[in-house]
């Protein structure tokens, strides 16, 4: 049991450093307006990719569930502009598509 301490400690030091120390170095850079811009728009990406790749990849039995979800997410997404809560609905849509339909 004691082997897996360093391995447990090495790989927090591994995830957080590249993490931290952007934060801690690059704090006084004042970026411009189209970089900031840019950096918006990074959470949306990543969902819309997520979410297109998991549509591609679904069964076709749960393709309703999935094409629901991601309905679901973009509007509350574009709607509210609230990241959390176009997961969280999009992932209830899905459940509840999938579940009773």
């Amino acid at each position: 049991m004691n082997n897996y301490i360093p391995v447990i400690l090495g790989m927090a030091l591994v995830t957080y450093l590249p993490r931290f120390l952007p934060l801690k170095f690059l704090r006084e850079i004042k970026l411009s307006k189209r970089a900031k811009l840019f950096l918006q728009y990074i959470p949306y990406t990543s969902l819309s990719i997520l979410s297109v790749r998991g549509i591609l990849t679904t069964d076709i039995q749960m393709m309703p569930g999935a094409i629901a979800g991601i309905s679901m997410a973009g509007l509350i997404a574009y709607w509210k502009n609230n990241l959390v809560l176009s997961v969280f609905l999009g992932i209830i849509t899905s459940f509840i598509v999938i579940s009773y339909f």
